[in-house]
């Protein structure tokens, strides 16, 4: 992806690694920024349940009940985590209407990226959850 913001936003992530108050500060970021989006726009609705997913798999490897097997894709799911947060990047949110698009893209992108690692976290959760009851 050749997007210098979102390349910040990697190099941010990186330096996380190992600063637990931190990364635990950026889900909480991530938390409220999802209950503040309009994601009734065509197409977010799906968005959405990743973006929890991502945030939920986040908040399980931070406290140390799953554990995300790369650290590459752990540093690329925080820096989308970042990079959603941040409402100064390539299309700034306070653009109305279109300030969202990239932040979406990005999104989608680190998705299709992960998507091995959120289904198998999706699977955990459900099995965690069904032995809880």
């Amino acid at each position: 992806m050749q997007n210098p913001f979102f390349k910040l936003a990697l190099d941010q992530a990186a330096r996380l690694l190992g600063k637990p108050g931190r990364i635990a500060r950026i889900i909480a970021q991530l938390a409220t920024k999802i209950s503040v989006v309009d994601w009734s726009v065509e197409g977010r609705t799906h968005l959405k349940a990743r973006v929890s997913l991502m945030g939920r798999l986040l908040k399980a490897n931070l406290t140390g009940a799953y554990r995300i097997k790369s650290t590459k894709l752990l540093v690329g799911l925080l820096a989308a985590c970042i990079y959603f947060i941040n409402p100064f990047d390539l299309v700034p949110d306070l653009l109305v209407g279109v300030g969202l698009v990239d932040d979406m893209a990005i999104l989608a992108w680190v998705f299709s990226t992960a998507g091995t690692e959120l289904q198998a976290f999706e699977e955990w959760e459900k099995r965690a959850t069904s032995v809880s009851l």
